[in-house]
Formats: structure tokens, C-alpha cells, sequence
């Protein structure tokens, strides 16, 4: 199957390595030589660039507008694509945008599954991402050789695009609560004159814990900004939250809070840092030393 892999980012990069690994015919793009670099397969820096007859595409770019103009701006790979080609669109967005990429792949003949994923930097490179997706039966069978290899879980959510995306919206609602959570309690901690890594010893082997406390605050006692998921991704994502809840007429006052505490991690300059280091934030406001910084 001709199948290319558009976002060669921190999960991009392991999806697309698991497609090429087992056996599918994958070319990479993304516009940076060094995500091209870290790739083993073919790649190209311009979607128009896509070999001829692709039949399927897996999209992991930041946005809708990224998404949007890698399918379908003036140099998307849509005129590339097979007949009846599917895009699997796994850049987190609103539900409208998800719609109207759907109606536009409509009109040009192409299937498209909306389909938001899970699972970070280690879930893709593991082939063990979760896919929370929405789209007809024809979609889902055309995308069922990229899904196999990248996925361990896909979840059904109905025929209209859209819903996929709003899962995952609901779904980064707690996450980004999740790991604003964190960087409190062990600011907190810190703060009160806790050892962070006793404090991280004990979160973890007690009913308080999260997932996104263990991971995310590994990074912090490790003094680890590297940006598998930056500040600004949830700045981006808790605002999807807000914008969604308006839009609902429904009230979000934790998601709120947490949106305004990457926005002020994000203004002192910390948005392309790990998403753990909002915890800077309460840095700014505390003066805590965090690990290997006393």
C-alpha cells in the first residue's frame, strides 16, 4: 500500500517508522531537514511532492491549518492522490474543522477518517497509539493497513466527522488538567520543603496518582525539557476546550484555569519547552528551585 506520512514530529516520526517497519510502502514529509533526517524511509519537504497514486495518507501536523494546507492548499498532495484515496486526519482541531476537511476530501472523490490520537511520543514510536475516530465503514476499511500498525486501540465513535475530534477535545480537557494538577501539587511540594523526588516516590505509589502526573513530573526531577509535547500544544488544545464549551453553553472552570496557567508559562517565554514545565510558572510565582537547578 502507497502510503505517505505527513508530520514527522515527535509522534509523526514513531507512526511513520512503524509503518515503514511493517511493511507498507511510506514516504515521509515534513518541511524540516532534520524530522526528514531522523526518518529511515523516502521523504519529501512539500506534500505536492508525494509520489503519484498514494492511497493513503496519515496526517500528524500541529493544526487544521497545517492540515489543511499539506491536503489541499496550493502545494497539497491531493492532485497526487489515487482515486478514492483516504486521509487520516490525526491532527488535534476543532469539530468544525474536521468537518469541513471532510466535505472537501468529499468533493474530490476521497474518503477521510477524522481521526485524533493518543498515546504520546512512546505510544507512536511503540506502535501502540489509541485512535479515536469517526467516519463511514468505507473510510475505516481503506485505513485499516495504516490503523493495524500504528494502533493498539481504535475506538468506532459513529459515521459523522467531527466526532473524532471532539472526543479528543474532551479528552485533552483532562489531560491538560491532568498536567497542570501536577506541576501544582509538586510545586506545592517543593514550596512546603517536600524532596521532589520523594514526593514523586510517594504520588506514585498512592491513590492521588495520574498518569500524567508519573510521566510528566519524571521530566521535571530529571530537570528534562525536551518537547515531546510542548506548552504551547495546550495552549492550543485547552483553547479547542474553551472554544468547544462555549460553543455548548457549558461551564469548564478547571479547564480554564489550567488554559491560563499555560498561557502564563507560555508569556515567560517557556511555550516550546516540554508541557511539564508550566511548572514554571508557579516557579515565577514561588521562587522554588526545581531538581538540579539549586
Amino acid at each position: 500500500m502507497k502510503t505517505a506520512a505527513i508530520g514527522l514530529g515527535s509522534m509523526g516520526l514513531g507512526a511513520a517508522r512503524n509503518l515503514l517497519a511493517k511493511g507498507l510502502d511510506v514516504t515521509g514529509c515534513d518541511p524540516a531537514e532534520r524530522a526528514r533526517g531522523a526518518f529511515d524511509g523516502a521523504s519529501v519537504a512539500c506534500a505536492a511532492d508525494l509520489p503519484d497514486g498514494t492511497q493513503a495518507v496519515l496526517v500528524l501536523t500541529v493544526n487544521a491549518a497545517q492540515a489543511r494546507a499539506a491536503l489541499f492548499g496550493p502545494e497539497g498532495c491531493a492532485p497526487r492522490l489515487a482515486p478514492g484515496a483516504v486521509l487520516i486526519v490525526s491532527a488535534t482541531m476543532a469539530p468544525a474543522d474536521a468537518r469541513a476537511l471532510a466535505a472537501e476530501a468529499g468533493g474530490r472523490g476521497l474518503l477521510y477518517l477524522d481521526a485524533p490520537v493518543s498515546g504520546g511520543a512512546t505510544g507512536a514510536a511503540n506502535g501502540a497509539l489509541t485512535v479515536m475516530a469517526s467516519g463511514t465503514a468505507e473510510a475505516f476499511a481503506a485505513a485499516q493497513p495504516v490503523l493495524d500498525r500504528i494502533a493498539t486501540k481504535v475506538w468506532n465513535l459513529g459515521k459523522a466527522p467531527g466526532l473524532g475530534a471532539t472526543m479528543k477535545v474532551v479528552h485533552q480537557l483532562l489531560a491538560g488538567v491532568h498536567i497542570a494538577t501536577a506541576a501544582e501539587a509538586m510545586a506545592l511540594g517543593i514550596k512546603a520543603g517536600l524532596d521532589p523526588a520523594l514526593i514523586y516516590g510517594v504520588v506514585t505509589g498512592a491513590a492521588g496518582n495520574s498518569w500524567m502526573f508519573g510521566n510528566r513530573m519524571a521530566h521535571v526531577l530529571a530537570g528534562d525539557e525536551t518537547p515531546h509535547s510542548a506548552v504551547n500544544i495546550f495552549v492550543k488544545d485547552l483553547g479547542l476546550v474553551d472554544a468547544l464549551a462555549r460553543e455548548s453553553n457549558f461551564p469548564v472552570p478547571l479547564a480554564a484555569q489550567a488554559l491560563q496557567l499555560f498561557v502564563s508559562a507560555a508569556a515567560q517565554g517557556h511555550g516550546g519547552v516540554d508541557d511539564a514545565f508550566v511548572i514554571r510558572a508557579y516557579q515565577a510565582l514561588t521562587g522554588i528551585t526545581l531538581p538540579g537547578e539549586g
